[in-house]
């Protein structure tokens, strides 16, 4: 205030905020981020379509414990979910490897297409195993009181083929629990 007076704030912000954090957009950063805008309802259509077909192929997978994703007819919450959310429920979801933890961290190691990130929502298949990495400091027990079970396998659905993810996913089983009950 002692040196700019009534423009004190406005030195802040052009000194500080926009030299740091840059409080405008570059022109090709604000033409990726209204591009994404524009095509999120065509994208949020393919990334469900998507989700759709790899979450029953996951229930129908004997090498699978169970898949919650409130899109199969079988979720105590598919009526809730058709009501509010009609196109489909997203395309985040979760399934349990048979096997647990360590299945879960095989399972993880040995996928060839999908991402292993934490991450959620990208245009890639993006898959975490909580138990081996962000939450690997708890026991199974521990997972268990914090509603993370120790073979969760939370999956974050992209806009490759379904038939890709899904011959990942299944090479990948494979590998965590064996080719024994595979289709």
């Amino acid at each position: 205030w002692e040196n700019f007076g009534e423009y004190a704030f406005l030195t802040k912000l052009r000194s500080e905020q926009l030299r740091d954090i840059g409080a405008s957009l570059t022109p090709l950063a604000a033409f990726l981020l209204l591009q994404g805008i524009e095509t999120l309802p065509q994208r949020m259509d393919a990334h469900v379509a998507n989700t759709h077909r790899v979450a029953n192929w996951l229930r129908d997978d004997p090498r699978v414990a169970w898949v919650n994703w409130a899109g199969l007819d079988d979720h105590p919450h598919h009526e809730r979910a058709a009501r509010y959310v009609p196109a489909g429920p997203g395309a985040v979801f979760s399934f349990g490897v048979v096997g647990g933890r360590d299945a879960g961290r095989t399972f993880i190691e040995s996928l060839e297409l999908c991402s292993h990130l934490a991450n959620i929502g990208d245009v890639r298949t993006l898959v975490i195993h909580p138990a081996s990495t962000t939450h690997q400091q708890l026991s199974d027990e521990q997972l268990g009181a914090a509603g993370v079970p120790a073979d969760l396998i939370r999956l974050s659905v992209g806009l490759e083929d379904p038939e890709d993810i899904c011959w990942d996913l299944d090479q990948a089983l494979d590998a965590a629990v064996g080719a024994a009950g595979r289709r």
